[in-house]
């Protein structure tokens, strides 16, 4: 998975700090940087809102935020349409289907950040590989994912679809991998605002 990391085409990658069960490592941010790629973390908002973001200068420039737990870099606030700067997105997902579908933890700071991207940004949800799944519920104003990274497969690219099929209710024709934080209403919003924030 750091390997396929490194290799991603793109002059600033938004990433993340993994957290609790979220796939991902550290070391991929360090491998971002050593490319010669800008990297932008999110910071979590005080409000209800989209992310805030600031730029990852390595592991020292990392610190607790809104929620301690959760590892948030300490330099200057760029604001949430940061994210627009960014050729990729790295997504932290609990599952994600073939048509781009991603089951997120709830709390819909993600849902809010992506439309702020550049629209030629490629979003790429990290799971692991059971997590990449056939189908998934979703809504059509779902954002969808344009790729899938996964520690055995590496980057795999989605089908592209203007207008993707997203039913709403559709039940998953593959069993969604579960955890002790998968919630059991994948639409309930602040399911996991307290111990899992994104």
């Amino acid at each position: 998975m750091t390997r396929a990391v490194g290799e991603l085409d793109a002059d600033t990658v938004c990433g993340y700090v993994p957290f609790g069960v979220e796939p991902g490592s550290p070391e991929m941010l360090d491998v971002l940087r050593d490319r010669g790629r800008t990297v932008l973390l999110p910071v979590i908002p005080t409000e209800r809102g989209p992310l805030d973001w600031a730029e990852y200068t390595g592991p020292s420039s990392l610190a607790g935020g809104v929620f301690p737990q959760v590892l948030e870099p300490t330099g200057p606030r760029l604001g949430p349409n940061a994210i627009a700067e960014a050729e990729v997105v790295l997504v932290p997902a609990l599952a994600v289907d073939r048509r781009g579908a991603r089951l997120g933890k709830g709390a819909g700071y993600y849902d809010r950040s992506l439309p702020l991207a550049s629209p030629g940004a490629r979003f790429v949800a990290v799971v692991r590989d059971p997590e990449f799944v056939d189908r998934l519920p979703a809504e059509p104003h779902d954002v969808r994912m344009h790729a899938v990274l996964t520690p055995g497969r590496g980057v795999i690219d989605l089908p592209d679809s203007e207008t993707p099929e997203l039913s709403s209710g559709v039940p998953s024709t593959s069993p969604v991998p579960r955890t002790s934080e998968t919630p059991r209403d994948p639409g309930a919003a602040g399911a996991f605002e307290a111990s899992e924030p994104l």
